[in-house]
């Protein structure tokens, strides 16, 4: 993988810390299209949402580089998933563990991204799970078991910068062994 420019995308529900993990590990000021929400399922969350996307950009080593896209964690914008996808080799699915149904949303992000992950693999970053650890990162592992998918479940903290890298470095290990 040295010598290439990279495209990883992070999707997942809204509040799961999309636009957070870009933003701590990013090495140029993030691309944001945070508004302020007037949806009131998002106004439960946070004060404001992305409309369109974040951007950032991160050095691995002299030769890599990746470029990594964040989607709107809102429904109404799920096309935008489809296009940041284009080009993509790995996707990051946030899931907020403190959601009313984070099994649901791991479904939902596993079924929207369906085709991708025919091809292309993912890693799950389950945020909050120090404010609620229900469910269990096993109960995890069994929506991805009735899937059929077998990636990764790791709990990550969106504002740290080593659990960001962590995904990714997990992300590009799947990538490069597979």
């Amino acid at each position: 993988m040295k010598g290439q420019r990279l495209k990883i995308v992070f999707t997942g529900c809204v509040g799961a810390g999309k636009t957070t993990a870009i933003d701590a590990i990013s090495e140029i000021d993030p691309i944001s299209t945070d508004v302020k929400s007037t949806e009131s399922s998002v106004l439960e969350r946070k004060s404001s949402t992305t409309v369109a996307m974040d951007y950032g950009e991160l050095t691995l080593d002299a030769e890599t580089k990746l470029y990594l896209y964040g989607t709107p964690g809102q429904r109404r914008f799920d096309f935008m998933s489809h296009v940041l996808m284009k080009g993509a080799l790995g996707l990051v699915i946030l899931i907020d563990n403190s959601h009313k149904t984070p099994l649901e949303e791991l479904d939902y992000y596993l079924n929207l991204n369906a085709e991708f992950l025919t091809v292309n693999p993912a890693v799950i970053g389950i945020t909050h799970y120090d404010e609620i650890s229900q469910p269990t990162v096993d109960d995890y592992y069994n929506v991805l078991k009735e899937h059929g998918d077998f990636w990764p479940v790791i709990q990550s903290d969106a504002r740290k910068p080593e659990d960001v890298v962590l995904l990714l470095h997990t992300l590009l290990a799947i990538l490069e062994y597979s």
